[in-house]
């Protein structure tokens, strides 16, 4: 990572200090000038302090992670000097898939956050060296750098419906807002613990942060930065992701204690609350464009569709097969504006594409080498973004997805699958 936390520097000081105090004792003599013996004992707590000493100053290179996607604290220390690659580089995927790509590549650390921007033609991206990018979705360059960047890795950053404004939040325990198409800082909001979660508002008026040790979130006017609704303590473990519905009323908030809870706005009170939604922690949340329903992805490799009015789990059409889409913890969802398809990505390092409407998975993309962070759709559907903790964003085109020969072979099977289904019903009937 880019920065090093305050206590660092004092670490390698101290480690410096007590080698000299270590080595200074072996050449301390006696009157005789012979060399003075040190016990056993005090060697080994020297070797030990030393040790201990040096994994502290390595450590306090790392911020430490409260994050519950993060992957621990053996990660390298980010270069300081380096220059972008453009990414102009497609290729095909695997022999049956046959969906063009495009590896984006600029990122020094884990890239945890993307989305598309300005009408599909740009790609935002957040990652843990720090940076907030403005990428050309058309060449893959980088557009921009936004500065004064965050001082801490980027969990996660969002884009006004209007690509005018974009936030990002970070393990300093800000949330940061830039003019888009200026990269001037708009301001900057400090909180009291971690923000693991960062959203806008569909109307632009606010922004929901999910906080990780108040267990709870808080929503701010976007223009002023008061607080409208901060609600501590409501979920009973830390908050992995939040986010508003397409009316900018209601806010989901999913938690590793695998619950889900819907805050109303307006009323300030908790519409719903879904307890043990998942059998293992909730990763993310996402509505459909009707704000009906909200999808949810969790670390017990399922996502399950839930009525955010009723608050049942729709267990009929994609709901069934998506509780068999990936082999790890699923890491995001994202719906498309008509809801005909949802996104995901994975530990497994797959992104599935769902078909919602007929309920099954269309085709697993292949390709990162490692974890899959965030997933997004374009507005048009040609285009699916992923992010990655192997430092790189792939560009998926899949205008062209239903006559890859993968898709058609799996739809001729569902079909014949159906179709035995149907005989075997109906002679159990005549039985």
């Amino acid at each position: 990572m880019a920065s090093q936390p305050p206590g660092a520097p004092s670490s390698a000081k101290a480690l410096d200090q007590e080698s000299n105090v270590q080595l200074s004792s072996l050449h301390i003599r006696d009157g005789a000038h012979r060399p003075r013996k040190l016990p056993w004992v005090a060697l080994v707590r020297a070797c030990g302090r030393f040790k201990l000493l040096l994994l502290e100053a390595r450590r306090g290179r790392l911020l430490s992670s409260l994050n519950p996607l993060a992957v621990g604290n053996d990660l390298p220390p980010l270069k300081k000097h380096w220059m972008p690659e453009k990414a102009a580089f497609w290729g095909d995927q695997e022999p049956l898939s046959k969906i063009p790509f495009k590896i984006m590549r600029g990122h020094q650390h884990i890239v945890s956050s993307c989305h598309f921007c300005v009408d599909d033609t740009k790609v935002l991206s957040g990652s843990y060296d720090c940076t907030v990018k403005l990428w050309d979705a058309v060449d893959g360059s980088i557009v921009r750098n936004f500065e004064p960047g965050p001082g801490a890795p980027v969990l996660e950053c969002s884009v006004t419906a209007d690509s005018r404004r974009i936030i990002a939040a970070s393990y300093d325990k800000t949330v940061r807002a830039w003019d888009l198409e200026t990269g001037k800082l708009l301001w900057k909001l400090s909180h009291e613990t971690f923000i693991v979660s960062c959203k806008f508002s569909p109307d632009g008026k606010y922004v929901v942060s999910g906080l990780d040790v108040d267990r709870g979130i808080c929503i701010t006017d976007a223009e002023d930065i008061t607080t409208v609704s901060h609600i501590k303590d409501h979920h009973r473990m830390s908050v992995t992701a939040c986010c508003f519905d397409p009316d900018s009323q209601k806010v989901a908030s999913v938690s590793l204690d695998r619950s889900i809870k819907i805050w109303d706005v307006t009323s300030q009170a908790t519409l719903l609350t879904i307890t043990k939604a998942h059998t293992n922690a909730i990763s993310n949340c996402c509505f459909t464009f009707s704000g009906h329903f909200l999808c949810t992805s969790s670390w017990d490799k399922t996502l399950k569709i839930w009525n955010v009015h009723t608050g049942e789990f729709r267990n009929r059409g994609a709901c069934v097969t998506l509780m068999q889409g990936h082999e790890g913890s699923v890491s995001s969802c994202h719906f498309a504006r008509d809801t005909s398809l949802l996104v995901s990505g994975g530990f497994d390092k797959t992104v599935a594409i769902w078909d919602v409407g007929e309920g099954y998975r269309k085709l697993s993309l292949k390709g990162h080498n490692d974890w899959v962070m965030d997933v997004a759709i374009s507005n048009n559907k040609k285009w699916i973004l992923s992010a990655s903790k192997d430092k790189t964003m792939r560009l998926w085109n899949i205008e062209e997805i239903d006559q890859i020969p993968l898709v058609i072979e799996y739809k001729k099977a569902r079909g014949l699958k159906l179709k035995q289904e149907i005989k075997e019903t109906y002679l159990k009937l005549q039985r």
